[in-house]
């Protein structure tokens, strides 16, 4: 059955704004005295919550605390997710969010809450904050500086902490919590603390949810792992379903399990930029000082940007430019792919199109590992079955090289399957003039103003790994080998291509007069 406090959660999650208590005078007081007045009095407190009808005259009746900002600010605070994180530019609001997530709940006597810094002096300005805020939202709220605790009467606790070194979280080793907040996450270099409040997170409440929550800017000791855990794997503000962070794949529930390969639970990145923060943005003189950063600081700290990293090989690389919606692809337009095969690392096979304008799009991507050249040529034909023709793919030369046996190659045994392809180039300098070619590509062109190579959004990992490659200290022209380099060396194959529209009929060919030259390669 729906309560009170059911309407005032959803209320909340909504965006409604949270009210400032308003004072009564001794007069109207007395005046007003009567037996229902006393009964409210002896009645758990509730929050200064009005209802959507009362919304629109909020301004004008009385003042408000806090209402959220339209947008992502909203966004977080109404996420349905587990795990979510609000990270982004500086200036977003996102401390202000992730004091007023848990008021979502404190008034349920289940409510136990955890809210944390990396260090005692960066929780005292959170402290501050909340002692401002709270006492004039939640009428009754008691603070105890020696607990470091938010209690409400009949209602929940908000404990706040620090985790300043890892075993710090064996603190919380046998207690319970229904919602657990990381301000900062990246400022904590592994995910050890992330992951173990989560196995901290219960409740017995069919009403009460368990959230875990987090609010960070790029950059920081951690940039690399939280990245990896809400950023990457989908695109900015769609709700994904958590995956382990070193494979990539989705986690389930074990084999024998009554939910056996069953998903675990959603994860959700919320992006922030300044400019969601009217007060501060509107102003201008915030935006000032940190237009006066050094580029990689600005990207990351005004424009919110988690894909610029320290000595990247393609800097120029901007999601928000080159990273477009997928769309269907015209059967008119140039289709073709690339591969570069791994089997104990991983193989990458990325799609290309070209539009009529001469953009280069990749619309999909297969990243795969320990799967054989026979079966990753299936798994490409089948991909295809729905394509229209791909009129060529070209593979990495050294799969038409013979190791040591007298059977056939790699790239023959893909071909025998019907997935034909054509050598890369591998000749000297090849490496470095592919690099050039991206960096060309990456670049906006002067008559469409739109960059020359685009990336579908699905093709999650391909933008994850190509704004974080880092160039080669011994040879600035080339990327480091060292580094997970699969799919930029797909691109780099398919690029180097001469991709060109079709610029006669309508793109399909007349397959029936034509007679390859080599019965063999299909060419």
């Amino acid at each position: 059955m729906a309560t009170d406090d059911d309407a005032t959660l959803r209320n909340f999650a909504n965006g409604q704004a949270l009210q400032k208590k308003k004072p009564v005078s001794r007069a109207s007081s007395r005046k007003g005295r009567s037996t229902s007045t006393k009964k409210t009095r002896n009645a758990s407190p509730k929050s200064k919550i009005r209802t959507p009808a009362q919304a629109a005259n909020w301004d004008k009746v009385e003042d408000v605390v806090f209402k959220p900002n339209i947008g992502p600010q909203t966004a977080f605070l109404s996420a349905a997710e587990r795990e979510v994180l609000y990270g982004g530019a500086a200036g977003g609001g996102k401390s202000m969010a992730m004091l007023a997530d848990p008021l979502r709940y404190i008034q349920n006597p289940s409510f136990v809450g955890l809210l944390l810094r990396r260090t005692n002096d960066e929780l005292r300005e959170l402290v501050f904050k909340s002692r401002e805020l709270y006492p004039q939202i939640i009428p009754n709220i008691k603070w105890s500086e020696k607990r470091m605790e938010w209690s409400v009467p009949n209602g929940g606790r908000l404990w706040m902490s620090y985790l300043d070194r890892e075993d710090d979280v064996l603190r919380y080793q046998g207690q319970a919590f229904t919602w657990v907040g990381f301000d900062e996450l990246t400022q904590w270099a592994n995910p050890y603390p992330w992951n173990y409040m989560r196995s901290r997170l219960r409740s017995t409440d069919p009403n009460m949810p368990i959230y875990l929550r987090a609010t960070s800017n790029p950059g920081g000791p951690g940039h690399i792992w939280v990245k990896k855990m809400f950023v990457d794997p989908a695109p900015y503000g769609k709700a994904f379903w958590a995956t382990d962070i070193e494979t990539g794949e989705p986690m389930v529930y074990p084999p024998g399990h009554s939910r056996a390969g069953q998903f675990l639970f959603k994860r959700r990145f919320i992006p922030a930029k300044l400019m969601d923060n009217p007060y501060l943005y509107d102003t201008g003189e915030y935006e000032t000082n940190l237009l006066s950063l050094p580029e990689h600081q600005r990207r990351q700290l005004l424009e919110g940007d988690w894909d610029i990293a320290e000595g990247a090989a393609f800097p120029e690389f901007n999601r928000y430019d080159h990273v477009i919606e997928p769309f269907d692809i015209p059967q008119n337009w140039t289709r073709f792919r690339a591969c570069d095969y791994g089997y104990g690392s991983y193989s990458a096979v990325l799609w290309f199109a070209v539009a009529p304008d001469g953009q280069l799009i990749v619309y999909r991507e297969l990243y795969v590992q320990k799967v054989l050249a026979t079966d990753l040529a299936d798994m490409i034909l089948q991909i295809e079955e729905k394509d229209g023709p791909v009129r060529y793919g070209v593979l990495d030369s050294s799969c038409w090289h013979n190791r040591g046996d007298t059977g056939p190659s790699l790239a023959e045994q893909m071909i025998a399957k019907g997935c034909r392809w054509r050598p890369s180039d591998r000749s000297k300098g090849a490496r470095v003039a592919s690099k050039n070619e991206i960096h060309r590509r990456l670049q906006k062109d002067d008559f469409t103003e739109k960059p020359r190579l685009a990336f579908f959004a699905n093709c999650t990992n391909t933008v994850a790994q190509l704004p974080s490659i880092p160039v080669d200290k011994k040879n600035p022209e080339d990327v480091d080998t060292n580094a997970e380099d699969h799919l930029y060396d797909a691109l780099r194959y398919g690029v180097m291509t001469r991709p060109r529209h079709a610029t006669w009929g309508d793109g399909k060919y007349n397959t029936a007069q034509y007679t390859p030259v080599d019965a063999t390669f299909g060419y």
